[in-house]
């Protein structure tokens, strides 16, 4: 509890720091704030539920409580994978293309990229709610965890899952795998436009900092 508590305050003194100091109304700053509202969701669809399970020694989470789980968690989770791109991405134009920075990077873009990455997050989550519905059960589905996924559900089905299976790698690949691809391709060429610059001396400190920065969030 202690924990999940020192985890939301810090997250949202964060917010508050970012919204209340005028100096950080930057877009690195306000994609920080945005990930760090998804992070308390992100970790609040599942610890409260352990938590509720310890005081009142249940060990299980009903089909409905487990569609809402599941809901939010890759919702959440999405938002977090897509937001850290996103952030990739404002480092990338900062750092290899500091002249246009302001120009693409102009408060009516991030809001749009925030809203994009919402919109992906959104679609991932209702794919996979989609995919548990159409799944017929012979018995009243009862996980016997706080935390539910498509795996324990597939043990419950009556009706064939290898199509959902496939599908559930698939999704994986495009909603994990091509943010994590844009990371990776975004510090790649910061890093390389570093040692190709005729003056490296030009890599100024500070915009080492923030790639450090972003990199260990």
């Amino acid at each position: 509890m202690s924990m999940y508590l020192i985890t939301v305050t810090g997250k949202l003194l964060i917010i508050l720091a970012v919204t209340s100091d005028s100096h950080l109304h930057t877009p690195m700053y306000f994609f920080l704030s945005n990930l760090s509202l998804a992070d308390i969701g992100f970790i609040s669809t599942t610890l409260p539920k352990a938590l509720v399970n310890i005081q009142t020694q249940s060990k299980s989470i009903s089909y409905g409580g487990c569609l809402i789980q599941m809901t939010f968690f890759h919702l959440f989770g999405c938002l977090d994978d897509l937001l850290l791109t996103v952030m990739a991405y404002d480092r990338f134009v900062a750092i290899c293309h500091p002249l246009h920075y302001t120009v693409i990077m102009n408060p009516r873009h991030c809001g749009l990229l925030v809203l994009v990455s919402f919109f992906f997050s959104l679609l991932d989550s209702q794919l996979h709610i989609s995919m548990v519905s159409q799944l017929t059960f012979c018995t009243d589905v009862k996980i016997p965890r706080f935390f539910c996924d498509l795996t324990q559900l597939f043990k419950f089905a009556c009706s064939d899952t290898f199509i959902n299976i496939i599908l559930i790698y698939c999704f994986g690949v495009i909603f994990g795998g091509v943010p994590f691809s844009g990371i990776l391709f975004s510090y790649s060429r910061i890093v390389s436009s570093n040692f190709t610059r005729q003056d490296p001396e030009k890599f100024k400190g500070r915009d080492w900092i923030s790639l450090v920065y972003v990199l260990q969030i």
